[in-house]
């Protein structure tokens, strides 16, 4: 048989195939005698959004200054959700930061009776603290005015919110933002007016709009309080979209609005503003949306 076609033995077969292994082990060769070898994966990005911040600055109105929460008409930001130092509320510093940091890494920006068109000013505040993560929790005050005609209009809720978002980025292009959704304040006005004490210090004008003629089921006060909650909802809605437009913002999925507090969560001294149980609760909230893997859907 002619050699150009005889076939190999199974030696030089084997020997091709060892040949060909070796080749793939040691990287190919590339013309001229260089070797070209496999590509080295590329390290991890830096993610956007860092779970264990190393500070923290809150801003909002009397729910994150504890208002109402150890006495009557009074702030106590010791048990605040956000920044409180008390061991039964376990606030969100606290959680975040230890018990050493918490006190001097976090700083209470927020205002009791502020509404959403001091947030850009309490931002700037914050901002200048250069803190890793911004907690926002307003809007309450929007809606609970003396009447329902005064609400904040949902257009210039948006146009404060987006304001506070570019103050604080002037200043601190990288702090995250944790954003608590408003109440429902009409869950609150049926669980708070099963207690009578509760019912005489709304009628000294605490949120008129929700809380006025608390009794009165008639289909006037219905609509009054429906057009209330619409109104939450719809700034709730403004809160997520504006946060969802900065990278590193996160809400809470709507989870402080669809939180039914029970009577001990509420003050003992108007039956409406969280006590340091409902304060506890709020705390938990925004340490399982900080924390988490993924913002919520």
């Amino acid at each position: 048989m002619p050699a150009a076609i005889r076939p190999r033995s199974a030696a030089t077969r084997w020997g091709a195939a060892i040949l060909l292994v070796a080749a793939a082990l040691t990287g190919c060769q590339e013309p001229g005698g260089g070797t070209r070898t496999a590509p080295r994966p590329s390290p991890s990005p830096t993610p956007l959004w860092d779970r264990s911040p190393a500070s923290l600055a809150a801003v909002g109105d009397s729910i994150t200054r504890g208002f109402d929460a150890c006495g009557v008409l009074a702030d106590c930001p010791e048990v605040s959700w956000a920044t409180g130092t008390d061991k039964r509320v376990n606030s969100l510093a606290l959680r975040l930061l230890g018990a050493p940091s918490a006190a001097s890494r976090s700083w209470n920006l927020a205002r009791s009776g502020a509404r959403m068109a001091e947030l850009p000013e309490q931002m700037a505040r914050a901002a200048a603290y250069r803190p890793e993560l911004v907690t926002v929790m307003v809007g309450a005050n929007d809606a609970c005015r003396d009447s329902a005609d005064l609400m904040t209009p949902v257009a210039d809720f948006r146009a404060s919110f987006e304001e506070a978002m570019r103050e604080l980025r002037r200043t601190a292009p990288r702090a995250q933002v944790y954003v608590a959704s408003v109440p429902d304040l009409k869950r609150l006005w049926s669980t708070g007016r099963t207690n009578p004490l509760g019912k005489q210090i709304w009628k000294l004008g605490l949120c008129r709009s929700m809380l006025a003629d608390a009794d009165d089921l008639g289909p006037a006060a219905e609509r009054r309080r429906e057009l209330v909650r619409a109104r939450v909802v719809a700034y709730n809605e403004v809160l997520r979209d504006v946060c969802a437009r900065d990278a590193r913002c996160r809400d809470d999925g709507g989870a402080v609005f669809a939180y039914r507090f029970t009577g001990e969560q509420l003050s003992p001294w108007d039956w409406f503003h969280p006590s340091s149980d409902g304060q506890e609760r709020l705390a938990e909230i925004a340490f399982r949306q900080v924390t988490a893997d993924r913002p919520p859907v």
